[in-house]
C-alpha cells in the first residue's frame, strides 16, 4: 500500500494551505459535531471526539470554533443534523474507492459524488461492491525528525500498534480501530510528534496505475475531497511517486 500512503502524506495531510484551510475547518467542525452527538461532549471519555479535536488543533483551529462545534453536537447550541454515509466506487484503472461523507442531505451528496465520478472516469458502486477489499483501521502519522526508526517502531508495537512503515519523512503506524487513541497518546507521551491520527479504510491489496489513468485518478480523488460533504477518500491504488509529483 505504499502508493496509497504516499498519496495521503503528500496530498491530503499537507493540504492545509491558506486556500484550503477554510474547507478543512468545515470538515473538521462536522466531525467534531457528529462525534460529540454520538459519544458525548467530554473528549476524555469519547476517543473519536478527542481525535477530532486534536486534528483541529493541529491545524490551528480557534478554540471557540471547537467549543461551538462540541456544543452543537451535544444540543447545547442549535445545529445541523448530519448523518454519516459511506459510498463505494470505482475509478480510472479499476481502482476501488471508499468515500466517507457527513451530510444533512444524502440525496444532494450522492448526486454530487456521482457527477464527479462520471466526469472523472469512475462510477458509483452498490453497497459492499468494494468494501470487502479494505480493512477498517486506525492510522497515525508521526513526523520522523530526529527520531530513529527503531525507537518509533519499538514504542509503537509496545503500545499496541499492528503495523509500522517508514515513508520519506513520516512514520505510518496502523492500529485496530479501538486502539487508535491509546496508541496516539502513548506516542505523544514519549515525545513523538503525531501530525495526524484517524480511522481509515486500508486496502488489503493494491492496483498499480500509471500514465493517463494515474493522472485521471489523482484529479478525481482531489475533486471528491473538495466536495463540502465529503470527509475522506481512501483508495487501493499504488503508483510511482513521480506520478504524484507531476499531478
Amino acid at each position: 500500500m505504499a502508493g496509497h500512503s504516499k498519496w495521503k502524506t503528500t496530498k491530503h495531510y499537507k493540504a492545509a494551505t491558506d486556500k484550503k484551510r477554510g474547507a478543512l475547518f468545515t470538515k473538521l467542525i462536522r466531525e467534531i459535531t457528529v462525534a460529540a452527538k454520538q459519544g458525548g461532549g467530554d473528549p476524555d471519555g469519547n476517543p473519536r471526539l478527542r481525535t477530532a479535536i486534536d486534528n483541529a488543533r493541529s491545524l490551528s483551529m480557534p478554540k471557540e470554533n471547537i467549543e461551538r462545534a462540541v456544543k452543537k453536537g451535544t444540543g447545547d447550541l442549535e445545529g445541523v443534523d448530519y448523518v454519516e454515509v459511506l459510498y463505494e466506487a470505482y475509478g480510472p484503472g479499476g481502482v476501488a474507492i471508499m468515500i466517507q461523507a457527513l451530510t444533512d442531505n444524502p440525496t444532494r451528496t450522492v448526486a454530487e459524488i456521482r457527477a464527479k465520478l462520471s466526469r472523472g472516469g469512475g462510477n458509483l458502486g452498490t453497497s459492499n461492491s468494494v468494501a470487502f477489499m479494505f480493512d477498517r483501521k486506525g492510522q497515525i502519522l508521526v513526523d520522523a525528525g530526529a527520531l530513529t526508526e527503531d525507537a518509533v517502531m519499538e514504542k509503537a508495537l509496545e503500545c499496541g500498534a499492528e503495523d509500522f512503515v517508514h515513508e520519506d519523512e513520516t512514520f505510518v503506524i496502523t492500529t485496530a480501530p479501538a486502539d487508535l487513541h491509546a496508541v496516539k497518546a502513548a506516542l505523544e507521551k514519549a515525545s513523538m510528534k503525531v501530525s495526524q491520527a484517524e480511522l481509515s479504510w486500508i486496502p488489503k491489496n493494491t492496483v498499480a496505475v500509471a500514465g493517463e489513468p494515474a493522472s485521471q485518478l489523482l484529479k478525481l480523488i482531489e475533486g471528491l475531497e473538495d466536495l463540502e460533504d465529503v470527509q475522506k477518500v481512501d483508495a487501493n491504488f499504488d503508483m510511482d511517486m513521480s506520478e504524484m509529483t507531476d499531478a
